[in-house]
């Protein structure tokens, strides 16, 4: 039951925010300062808390009732200023989405332990036991490998179906790890941990049926770009969790609201990358293209990127510094 002291040392703050919702209805959002664009944004947030504890006392329903319109108005009066802009779209891109993944690369590389860590317990479980492979692969998948036929030459007949669907897998399998995180990230371990042993198992199998050629050359034009896109995912996901677990000295609501938001960036600016990814696997890798051009391919593609998250922006951060 929500006390009336508690509705009291509350109700300066939806004033407060009332008063800044009147001010940037009559002159925009340009009208206030920047301190008090961010008290705005702290306010909508505490605000939002605030709602899901009033309702959860039903002899509160007028005062829900209120801070329900109030939350929405202050909802659209924040997203309403965003407009999109092709030039902060491309600043988003170019500047600051690098910098955000230097600032969390070491979510980044925890997240790649992980995967790297699970890929070699499922290649020595594979290699010890050969038959521990059809119980994570499945038998068919498995007898295509004992073949020693690729289970991806059926994607060269159906390329633009084929793209959309490996986009349309990738970009659920990044969200998911993603948003994971919120479960303190154990979700997040588990996917990147269950990728890694599902590569590791695959890879010792190819193996063992003398077709790591053709799986690596398939892997590779794409992988340089899908994997790297997976494990900053699993970097976001890690990120909220951290927020979430050590807050630090930030109220936990501000330090997970702050985590998010970088977490949020974090996975956003993965999406083109594993558009291009999944255009890659579909027309180029299960192709019979050289080896030797689909590894140079890989090669170019892996510093392009890295010059991209590394070098490049960075150059531009102290050209204007």
């Amino acid at each position: 039951m929500i006390s009336t002291r508690w509705l009291e040392k509350r109700k300066p703050y939806w004033s407060k925010l009332e008063t800044l919702l009147e001010r940037s209805a009559k002159g925009g959002l340009k009208s206030l300062s920047r301190s008090e664009l961010q008290e705005l944004s702290l306010l909508y947030r505490q605000t939002a808390a605030d709602l899901a504890a009033i309702r959860e006392d039903r002899g509160s329903v007028h005062f829900a009732r209120y801070v329900n319109q109030l939350l929405v108005r202050a909802h659209n009066t924040i997203y309403s200023g965003r407009r999109a802009n092709p030039a902060a779209i491309f600043s988003f891109f170019w500047r600051t989405y690098p910098s955000v993944f230097r600032r969390n690369l070491n979510h980044c590389l925890l997240s790649v332990m992980i995967f790297l860590v699970a890929g070699v317990v499922g290649a020595v479980l594979t290699y010890q036991n050969p038959d521990f492979k059809v119980k994570l692969l499945g038998p068919q998948m498995v007898e295509t490998i004992d073949r020693h036929e690729m289970w991806t030459e059926s994607i060269v007949g159906i390329k633009p179906f084929a793209s959309s669907a490996i986009m349309t897998n990738n970009m659920s399998v990044g969200f998911t790890t993603f948003a994971l995180g919120i479960t303190a990230g154990l979700g997040t371990i588990y996917m990147m941990a269950f990728n890694g042993l599902l590569i590791g198992v695959i890879g010792m199998a190819c193996w063992l049926s003398g077709m790591s050629v053709q799986l690596w050359s398939f892997v590779a034009p794409h992988g340089v770009l899908e994997l790297p896109a997976i494990f900053i995912a699993g970097g976001a996901g890690l990120r909220i969790a951290q927020g979430l677990l050590f807050p630090g000295l930030l109220p936990r609501r501000d330090s997970l609201a702050r985590s998010g938001l970088e977490a949020v960036q974090l996975v956003l600016g993965t999406v083109p990358i594993l558009i291009i990814a999944g255009l890659i696997e579909a027309f180029v890798s299960p192709t019979a293209l050289p080896v030797a051009l689909k590894f140079s391919m890989a090669g170019a593609l892996f510093v392009l990127l890295a010059a991209y998250l590394f070098g490049l922006s960075r150059e531009c951060e102290s050209a204007q510094s």
